[in-house]
């Protein structure tokens, strides 16, 4: 079984910087690309940002120099880091992953919790 586990959501002023972290815990093999959805009241789950194992970033165009994506593959952690933020960007920050598991033969879509960002102007 596997778990991610997001943190570091509040509420912040336009134009501040916030950092979510995610944790991913349990039988894991091997975890292959880490992403960052948000979801906003009234409206679909967006991809932000993602990552892959080897590093390799895509980042949804709105957020484009504002967020950055990265990981820590020892810890089986991804972070967002989000500077100048936007009201726009209030929503339910969730973290996803691909996981093989111990003893695992085929890959896993696995989901945090969700962490709420909220940007006030």
């Amino acid at each position: 079984q596997v778990q991610l586990v997001e943190s570091g959501g509040g509420l912040v002023q336009a134009g501040g910087s916030l950092r979510l972290s995610c944790e991913a815990s349990g039988s894991i093999f091997s975890i292959n690309a880490m992403n960052w959805y948000r979801q906003a009241p009234g409206k679909q789950r967006e991809l932000v940002a993602g990552i892959t194992s080897g590093g390799r970033t895509n980042y949804e165009d709105s957020v484009k120099g504002r967020f950055t994506i990265s990981r820590d593959n020892a810890k089986n952690t991804v972070y967002l880091q989000m500077n100048s933020v936007k009201p726009e960007d209030t929503a339910v920050y969730y973290c996803n992953a691909q996981v093989l598991l111990l003893g695992g033969v085929r890959w896993l879509e696995v989901w945090g919790q969700g962490t709420l960002v909220t940007v006030s102007s």
